[in-house]
């Protein structure tokens, strides 16, 4: 576990002139390989990231105890519940909702639906921004494409524009074949588009013909890190997005979960 300074989170991401402080908000997602939880309080973000996976079901009600612990935060005293929807996987999608929506009816706290990739792009957002010069802020009106990596040779794929101290989304989140960003932008502009997500590293040899060559802002550890997922529970909270437990669903955008055996021959016989 670790404690996030407020300060990361509340520079930006909150309506103008609002800087009150927001009631105890428990965040999770689930949708990658990876567990992130948060518990934003008024005094700090603690954050905590467990392998995901088969484990993460057994593993994210006692990491939540504990960090309600570290904090010295009791359940009655949590506003809301946040959860990561999607798009990630399967399994995780429903492991983060069912427990968000237990947790959230068992307050009698609303709960806080939020985009997974769009957790990336704050991420990647909060991890430019640690730099030290001028240079590391982003600036107002940047597009940013998130590529996470949806197995199968598959990515998940959405944009958001930074504006205003908040993020906007500009293309819904949707799947594509492993080829579908070469197409895009293979031969773009130097610099001209922001790539952040896991799949640019799962992705790198296959890319590797144009990906180097775009250049520009590319940040392939960006995850829907723990403070990431406060920062957008808080946006969330203080713009009375908060919702009835009963309507927090999983994002799927994939209908299909697992190739044939057939399939997997071919891509294998592919190189994929």
């Amino acid at each position: 576990m670790s404690v996030v300074p407020l300060s990361a989170l509340t520079a930006s991401l909150a309506p103008p002139g609002d800087a009150a402080p927001v009631p105890p908000l428990l965040a999770m997602d689930t949708a990658t390989e990876q567990v992130h939880l948060a518990l934003l309080t008024e005094a700090a973000c603690h954050v905590q990231a467990l392998p995901g996976g088969a484990q993460a079901s057994a593993a994210l009600l006692p990491a939540t105890e504990a960090l309600l612990a570290q904090a010295g935060c009791a359940w009655p005293q949590v506003a809301a519940i946040a959860c990561g929807v999607g798009p990630g996987a399967f399994t995780g999608l429903r492991t983060a909702c069912a427990v968000a929506q237990g947790l959230a009816l068992g307050l009698g706290c609303p709960a806080i639906p939020i985009d997974t990739l769009m957790a990336v792009a704050e991420d990647a957002r909060q991890r430019r921004a640690a730099g030290t010069t001028a240079a590391d802020t982003l600036a107002d009106g940047t597009l940013v494409w998130v590529l996470q990596d949806a197995r199968m040779g598959e990515l998940y794929a959405a944009s958001y524009r930074w504006q205003a101290g908040g993020w906007q989304a500009v293309d819904a989140p949707a799947l594509w074949p492993k080829d579908e960003p070469a197409r895009r932008w293979a031969g773009a502009p130097v610099g001209s588009v922001a790539l952040v997500g896991n799949a640019l590293a799962v992705y790198a040899e296959a890319w590797a013909a144009w990906l180097p060559a775009l250049g520009g802002w590319q940040d392939a550890a960006a995850q829907p890190a723990g403070a990431a997922l406060a920062a957008l529970a808080r946006q969330a909270w203080l713009s009375g997005q908060a919702t009835d437990p009963a309507l927090l669903l999983p994002r799927y955008v994939r209908d299909k979960v697992a190739q044939t055996t057939e399939e997997r021959m071919q891509a294998r016989q592919a190189g994929g």
